[in-house]
């Protein structure tokens, strides 16, 4: 994989005041010299909605915003910067069906999109939309807050060595070889995370006569660690990442992941979804819901290749 990104297509609602998946798109248009599409995708009831408001607020004004105008109005400063930049807009019911008829006909490698922070909380709020995308994307999907990254970005692979959660053995190389490669193009940081239980405790707290209190023993856990990192160092050992770079947390993934990123200071959190059979639902581990809206950095996800192709919308 030397340069798996030749297009991007940036998904921007052209309602709101910052745009931060279109800048942080252009910046991997840039670095990776891709193709970047902005698109809008409309629906009837958003139509509906803007109308009746401008009816009743702005009576006898001009009809409300064209979204290819002011898609254009976002792509001039990109092209004058030397990118490729195109726009397109479509309206499709539901949304999600548009985005992703949209992603598949123009080839993307990569998807950028908003979410959207709560005013007062400043906790991300993940849209019906988002999550149809988590399920549905057939490539790797970024999820854009509005923090900016870091001069020397930091780009952490979250990883489950030893595939505790079910993960397909190829999902974590995938991940890993992903977020090394932005890494790289970004000139930031490869981290490597791996959040765990120890067994030890789970094969207390799951016997037939459990004790009142789980536990394992230092020996326990120093051996259950010692472990894990050589699982992990194995599985980075075709890149360049400093022992320091690679962290070991004791948890669960929905309460130990957000923390860690936020002292690892990540900029973004490349994460792997699986499906469970039967299901049409996308899981991060068991935990997507609490991991990506607590999450105070992006998140690039991914799924293993040709994933995407049977995924019924």
């Amino acid at each position: 994989m030397t340069n798996y990104i030749k297009q991007i297509l940036a998904i921007v609602d052209p309602t709101a005041t910052e745009h931060p998946a279109v800048d942080k798109a252009a910046l991997l248009a840039e670095k990776f010299n891709a193709r970047l599409e902005l698109f809008a995708c409309d629906t009837k009831a958003a139509r509906e909605m803007r109308l009746s408001s401008h009816v009743r607020d702005n009576p006898g004004a001009p009809l409300p915003i064209n979204f290819k105008s002011e898609l254009e109005a976002l792509a001039t400063p990109l092209r004058a910067r030397g990118l490729d930049v195109t726009t397109e807009t479509a309206c499709a019911d539901p949304l999600h069906v548009g985005l992703i008829d949209r992603i598949r006909h123009t080839n993307a490698d990569l998807v950028v999109k908003d979410t959207h922070h709560h005013s007062l909380a400043q906790r991300t709020f993940l849209t019906n939309t988002d999550w149809q995308l988590i399920r549905g994307c057939p490539v790797p999907l970024l999820l854009t807050k509005g923090g900016k990254w870091a001069e020397v970005p930091r780009i952490v692979a979250a990883v489950d060595p030893g595939h505790v959660n079910d993960k397909p053995e190829m999902l974590d190389h995938w991940i890993v070889e992903h977020a090394s490669l932005v890494a790289q193009r970004l000139n930031g940081e490869l981290h490597v995370l791996h959040v765990y239980l120890p067994m030890a405790i789970i094969g207390a707290a799951t016997a037939v006569n459990p004790p009142m209190v789980a536990a394992a023993t230092p020996e326990e856990l120093a051996l259950e660690e010692k472990n894990r990192r050589e699982l992990v160092t194995a599985l980075v050992s075709d890149y360049n990442v400093a022992p320091k770079n690679i962290h070991l947390e004791l948890g669960g993934p929905a309460q130990v992941l957000p923390l860690a990123a936020a002292r690892i200071n990540a900029d973004v959190m490349t994460m792997g979804a699986i499906a469970r059979s039967g299901l049409k639902r996308i899981f991060i581990g068991s935990t997507a819901e609490d991991v990506l809206e607590k999450l105070p950095c992006d998140a690039l996800i991914l799924k293993p290749p040709k994933f995407g192709e049977h995924v019924a919308l």
